[in-house]
């Protein structure tokens, strides 16, 4: 497929959806309904966390897929093809992504969690809480980036190729980082469940999702972007029912202490930003256009939180503190992406008076 067939009109040109737009009010009320239902209902709760296969929740499983297979087939790997044109921006996304991202989590985590706030937060979660701040910063972001991409006038080939780049790159490099950066936080990595998440939660729904992607070409491009516009809902809609489960496991948890979902939020709001600025500023060393860098930047501030919430509750269950932690960073990705969103379009004349060609 040449890159003139690249299927780039969904990135660029539809509209934030309600859904998108209010995702921070969705998870906010997940979080009352949740809590809510644990509180009334206990045992229909605890009876669907029971419905499990080699520790992997059945009911939670299948949302997950529903939610990741949609975002995964906007992701055409054919525009693999494309990483040279921009290998400058490329090379910053991936250096922020894979060499600086995870580890700047880990270390942001260590600061806080065991730290700054750790006489607040209850002792025997701080690894779980590190653990989910890990698994969220291991995990690039794959479908919302183009959201961001299309808000800042990103280029869509360029933002098309490094989310593909990166989905390939994930595959094979989540279990190992997560593993490493658990290890040094000296916390225990359970490697089968570790490797049974990553098949489940990536490596099938890639499969899925592109054999789906290339049955809808082949029908035409209208065919494909009918199916993407009708399924669209269907990740969001997943996300929150998955949430609204956690929520029911969580609640007790969050009564006792409603300030922990503040201190969660500290460490990943400082990575989005300094992660964001650092990828738009080396961009703009390097010479890369205003449209290459913003991407570039946006990848590396957001996260695929649908997988690492999915991982997080693989590997230490619902009412686990890593469960908790993926959620606080659904709740404030739109809000603080948003705000990174207004920070390089204001800046866009500084970037352009800087950067050398």
């Amino acid at each position: 497929m040449s890159s003139a067939d690249l299927p780039t009109r969904p990135a660029a040109s539809a509209p934030m959806s309600v859904f998108e737009r209010y995702l921070t009010v969705w998870v906010f009320l997940c979080i009352v309904v949740g809590i809510g239902l644990g509180q009334l209902l206990p045992g229909p709760v605890q009876a669907i966390g029971t419905m499990e296969i080699a520790k992997v929740n059945l009911p939670v499983g299948l949302l997950i897929w529903v939610m990741i297979i949609p975002m995964l087939l906007k992701v055409d790997f054919g525009a693999l093809n494309q990483v040279k044109q921009h290998w400058r921006g490329i090379g910053v996304t991936l250096f922020v992504n894979w060499a600086v991202k995870p580890f700047s989590m880990a270390l942001l985590g260590w600061i806080f969690i065991r730290h700054v706030f750790a006489p607040y937060l209850p002792a025997d979660q701080a690894d779980s809480y590190i653990a989910g701040l890990i698994l969220l910063a291991a995990a690039p972001c794959t479908a919302m980036v183009f959201v961001w991409s299309r808000l800042t006038g990103g280029h869509p080939l360029f933002t098309l190729s490094q989310v593909a780049l990166n989905d390939t790159i994930m595959v094979f490099a989540f279990a190992p980082i997560v593993a490493l950066l658990l290890g040094l936080s000296s916390i225990t990595v359970p490697w089968d469940t570790l490797i049974t998440s990553v098949v489940l939660y990536i490596v099938i729904p890639v499969v899925i999702a592109q054999l789906w992607r290339k049955v809808l070409l082949a029908r035409g491009q209208a065919a494909f972007d009918a199916t993407l516009a009708k399924i669209g809902p269907w990740s969001i809609t997943a996300l929150l029912a998955t949430l609204v489960l956690l929520f029911g496991f969580q609640g007790e948890a969050i009564l006792k202490q409603p300030l922990v979902i503040a201190m969660l939020a500290v460490p990943i709001l400082i990575q989005v930003l300094f992660n964001s600025g650092l990828a738009y500023w080396l961009n703009r060393r390097l010479g890369e256009s205003h449209s290459v860098a913003c991407p570039s930047a946006l990848i590396g501030a957001s996260n695929f939180f649908e997988l690492a919430v999915a991982a997080a509750i693989s590997l230490f269950g619902f009412e686990s503190g890593a469960a908790l932690a993926t959620v606080v960073g659904v709740l404030i990705e739109v809000p603080v992406m948003l705000l990174v969103v207004r920070v390089v379009n204001r800046s866009k004349g500084w970037y352009e008076a800087g950067a050398r060609g």
